[in-house]
């Protein structure tokens, strides 16, 4: 089982581009980017965000690659 922190909340997989919200969770960049088309909350709290900007999280791309090739 992968760690819970390496699994986008919205698409429920393994993140291969995770970015960070303003809300302070990673999400996998095309499906916060959809989520952020209709939507101005979070899809954790629903709490409203204070921007839109996305924040690539090079460090959570770096533990899942890790964590993969571990296991392959």
């Amino acid at each position: 089982e992968p760690p819970a922190d390496f699994i986008c909340p919205i698409t429920t997989e393994i993140m291969s581009d995770p970015v960070m919200a303003a809300d302070g969770h990673s999400y996998e960049r095309s499906a916060i980017e959809r989520w952020l088309a209709t939507k101005s909350t979070s899809p954790m709290t629903g709490e409203a965000l204070v921007h839109s900007f996305l924040a690539p999280n090079h460090t959570l791309r770096r533990q899942i690659r890790e964590w993969q090739q571990a296991r392959a």
